[in-house]
């Protein structure tokens, strides 16, 4: 009797047990995977896991707050939407080159991407004598990228494949901005005929706006807005002061941050806080020469910065306007206090906690955000933990 009434019930128990699951790993993707609670110098602060399974990731850009774009450097876009890392990669992302640090790299949205859809990506591409960094434009429709079109291609394309840079950073003026690597080979970071080692600045279609600095010029690309950079990884604008920051790796030594302005040439190789590898060699002409910038900030030794973000949310009042650094080697975020364009303090947030952090951003919900690169790479959400 007992097994009669099992036998009858089972297709019910059967369904049941499917919805507890189903249930349960909806509630999944809406919590965390794994948190930690940290009292830092000037906030109570929470970290959580809240996507993993992602494969060497390099950036992030929020469509809504319940609607991400993941890029993976071998050549994967991926989408988490509610939480949920979602099996399909998007469709129609360009043929990279996914050698050394090439590969996919950056995403971006448009200023007007509620209206427009336009998503841009930034990639290393191969071409005649090797690879180089490229930008495309598409509209995001569904799960694919359509109307595809390539709006910049930074020249000479070289081998190797090192220092490809690269951020895409808009301002509120609708500019967008590139950040290049000099591709392993310092010296054409002072060739103004050839666009590595340099901060580019375009209108939103790829055309040169009139008013870049070098326009006119037949000495220099006009694409290119600054000069002299090692290998920017990290770039972000302010709205409230107009200004672009980036921070670039130095060689051993010499990581730097930059307040970036037109026209201004930052030194490498000619300068550098850093020396030679293994030898401990000077490089150069020393720490400074006059028309040359200085670093707003350097490390030695070195952390090897990756993304970048400016705090203005209110969820951490203590943090307004301090910029967060994530950094590869010592698996870090450094945490930048300012003041008048200066840094007056450092703190190292969660070093050899999480792995090597690629990227940092703040997502729509006021909370921030980091990705660490790794095979198995995750997202985690920094949010305020105070009473």
């Amino acid at each position: 009797m007992l097994n009669h009434q099992y036998t009858q019930q089972r297709p019910v128990l059967l369904t049941l047990m499917k919805l507890v699951v189903g249930l349960a790993a909806c509630a999944m993707h809406s919590i965390a995977i794994a948190s930690d609670t940290y009292q830092t110098e000037k906030a109570k602060i929470k970290v959580e896991e809240v996507v993993r399974g992602l494969n060497s990731p390099w950036s992030i850009a929020f469509v809504s707050a319940n609607d991400w774009l993941v890029t993976e450097r071998g050549g994967k876009l991926r989408r988490v939407v509610n939480g949920e890392l979602l099996a399909k990669p998007i469709a129609g992302v360009p043929k990279v080159a996914a050698r050394g640090q090439g590969g996919l790299l950056d995403v971006a949205l448009h200023p007007d991407f509620a209206e427009n859809q336009t998503v841009y990506l930034s990639y290393a591409g191969a071409g005649a004598n090797g690879s180089g960094t490229e930008v495309v434009k598409a509209k995001l429709v569904d799960n694919t990228l359509v109307d595809s079109e390539v709006i910049f291609v930074a020249l000479p394309k070289q081998g190797g494949g090192r220092h490809y840079g690269s951020r895409l950073v808009f301002d509120k003026a609708g500019y967008l901005y590139i950040s290049l690597g000099d591709r392993g080979n310092k010296n054409i970071s002072q060739d103004t005929l050839s666009h590595a080692g340099s901060i580019i600045r375009l209108n939103d279609d790829g055309t040169v706006p009139q008013d870049n600095p070098f326009v006119g010029d037949a000495a220099v690309k006009p694409e290119i807005f600054s000069t002299g950079h090692r290998n920017v990884q990290g770039m972000t604008y302010d709205p409230q002061t107009d200004l672009l920051w980036s921070h670039e790796h130095g060689p051993q030594g010499g990581d730097e941050l930059n307040q970036v302005a037109a026209g201004k040439n930052y030194g490498w190789p000619t300068i550098t806080y850093g020396v030679n590898y293994g030898s401990g060699t000077a490089i150069g002409e020393g720490t400074a020469k006059p028309g040359l910038e200085q670093p707003v900030y350097f490390w030695d030794p070195s952390i090897a910065p990756s993304g970048m973000a400016i705090v203005n949310s209110d969820k951490f009042p203590q943090w307004k306007n301090n910029i967060l650094v994530g950094a590869l080697k010592y698996q870090l975020i450094a945490r930048l206090e300012m003041l008048n364009g200066q840094v007056v303090h450092e703190e190292r947030l969660f070093e050899g906690k999480y792995g090597r952090i690629r990227d940092v951003r703040q997502g729509p919900d006021n909370n921030l955000y980091f990705i660490t690169d790794s095979s198995n790479g995750s997202i985690y959400r920094i949010s305020s933990a105070a009473n």
